[in-house]
């Protein structure tokens, strides 16, 4: 029997919906099966988010981003990916979640469910797995971290206005959250194991967090690890001695590692160290002939590699695999980076 598509990605995120459009554009049909809605990443992120990358640097397809303001907001970013679906007529399937990949080149078949419990089965010569990071939170692992007033995703400050929180993490996004949680009204604490900030905090949140502390309005604890967390408060430990906080709502900033069980489950070996899928680094192909990664998912546990910015790209290597061109060089990365 004929193939349903010519080559199925499973991930609706920016890098998926670029390898889709790279896919049409070489004569080939594509299929996206996205687990949420398109780009739910992006979706995902604070409310009042703002890119660190020009509009440029996320755009694909050659679709120009226009936004009237030097940096696109999520907002702008969800618009413009939204016309990339629409305009390049990316046949794309929503609350759609992928549960195996079975078979080898040419004769593969994705099994997938969709929200409301019903399965199919899609017949694809080649496939693309793109599924990013942002549904697999590195997890603490300490009683009661699946408390509903605990998250590992951080949108507004406002519902936490007036109560005591604590943020949890090192890293830009938990220095950005509690900086917003505390301008908006929480009384803050931020909880890190290390003796400061990871090293790629961004240049301009740095000072603005440590005046605040210097101030009184945040307090830290750091080389401190999270032990146990209650319904209005937390354990944590700092070298010999447990302390207890306060704590209405769990802010836990961590970041995410690259969702890898489809392929480890169709036969893939992962590094257990990177965390990165076995592949040509070249074409991005797997030991499995015809199944290939893209996005974030090449960069395994170390997701500062891949940005849109680069991964926009893997897709027209991956064209050229599959139809015998010129695989293209990966491109270099400029000074700035979407996050």
């Amino acid at each position: 029997m004929a193939n349903d598509a010519d080559v199925v990605i499973v991930g609706g995120g920016p890098c998926g919906l670029a390898a889709a459009v790279s896919a049409q554009r070489a004569g080939l049909r594509p299929v996206v099966i996205e687990g949420n809605v398109a780009v739910s990443s992006i979706a995902e992120y604070p409310i009042y988010a703002r890119f660190f990358s020009t509009a440029e640097k996320l755009s694909i397809g050659g679709l120009p981003f226009v936004v009237a303001t030097e940096k696109p907001t999520r907002r702008d970013a969800l618009a413009y990916y939204r016309s990339v679906v629409s305009y390049f007529a990316i046949p794309l399937r929503q609350r759609e979640r992928v549960t195996a990949i079975q078979g080898w080149s040419g004769e593969f078949t994705v099994v997938s469910r969709t929200a409301g419990g019903e399965e199919s089965k899609t017949r694809a010569g080649a496939v693309v797995v793109a599924t990013g990071y942002f549904g697999s939170p590195n997890r603490l692992g300490v009683p009661g971290e699946d408390m509903p007033h605990v998250t590992h995703v951080y949108r507004e400050g406002h519902e936490a206005f007036l109560q005591d929180v604590v943020v949890v993490g090192g890293g830009n996004s938990a220095a950005e959250a509690a900086l917003d949680l505390w301008r908006s009204g929480a009384r803050v604490t931020l909880v890190h194991f290390g003796p400061t900030f990871d090293k790629k905090i961004k240049p301009w949140v740095l000072p603005d967090f440590i005046n605040r502390v210097k101030e009184g309005h945040i307090a830290v604890r750091w080389e401190s690890r999270v032990k146990s967390i209650g319904p209005r408060d937390i354990v944590i430990k700092t070298g010999k001695h447990d302390e207890r906080l306060k704590a209405d709502r769990v802010y836990i900033m961590t970041g995410f590692a690259p969702s890898v069980d489809l392929l480890r489950d169709a036969g893939v070996p992962i590094d257990p160290k990177t965390g990165i899928p076995e592949h040509n680094p070249h074409t991005l192909e797997t030991p499995t002939a015809g199944l290939f990664i893209a996005g974030v998912v090449v960069a395994g546990y170390d997701a500062n590699k891949i940005f849109i910015e680069n991964g926009r790209y893997h897709g027209d290597r991956i064209v050229a695999r599959l139809t015998g061109g010129r695989v293209p060089n990966e491109p270099k990365l400029s000074a700035e980076l979407d996050t």
